[in-house]
């Protein structure tokens, strides 16, 4: 599997694992509202994902987070479940890499 570098501002260091262990746990309960079709769930989570990615470093997170929320919006349940997987592809290949100030 090919690693992703995600560099990131060093000031995030202490907040990034929990951020990324969240995003583990949106994919949980997305997954769980999927099999509930709880499409208003999966778009604020989405959207949720969607405004703080960038802000931490990881733009795919705010791009696949776009994509959930569009899907939801769409009721495209198997639209949902392609991004999941992307998701979780990008959480298993990311490697963060602490930048230094300039």
């Amino acid at each position: 599997m090919k690693k992703i570098i995600a560099h990131v501002d060093p000031d995030l260091r202490e907040l990034i694992p929990g951020y990324l262990q969240n995003r583990r746990k949106d994919i949980k309960a997305i997954d769980a509202a999927l099999k509930s079709a709880d499409l208003v769930k999966i778009r604020t989570l989405g959207h949720s994902m969607k405004g703080s990615g960038g802000g931490y470093g990881f733009m795919p997170i705010s791009v696949i987070g776009a994509a959930i929320e569009k899907a939801a919006k769409e009721k495209a349940p198997n639209d949902i479940q392609i991004h999941l997987n992307e998701l979780l592809s990008y959480l298993d290949s990311v490697s963060v890499v602490y930048d230094l100030p300039s």
